[in-house]
């Protein structure tokens, strides 16, 4: 297993956990997080610790793109 395969597969392992943070924020804020509630159906703009982690997910997921087209070529 190559350097690359590796690289593909923390960052894959990444993405997921960052998603399924995100899933459970959504269900009340960062405070979903712990335990609060307060997600009665409302939309709120993404601030702070959400809205890092929703960028963080979307670079990551270039970065997996980006491995498994250099995967694919090499």
């Amino acid at each position: 297993m190559n350097l690359l395969a590796i690289a593909q597969i923390a960052v894959s392992i990444l993405i997921i956990f960052l998603i399924l943070l995100q899933e459970r924020a959504s269900a009340g804020g960062v405070g979903g997080l712990f335990g609060g509630g307060g997600g009665e159906g409302y939309y709120q703009a993404r601030r702070g610790l959400e809205k890092f982690m929703f960028v963080l997910t979307i670079i990551l997921v270039a970065v997996f793109a980006g491995l498994a087209l250099l995967n694919l070529v090499l």
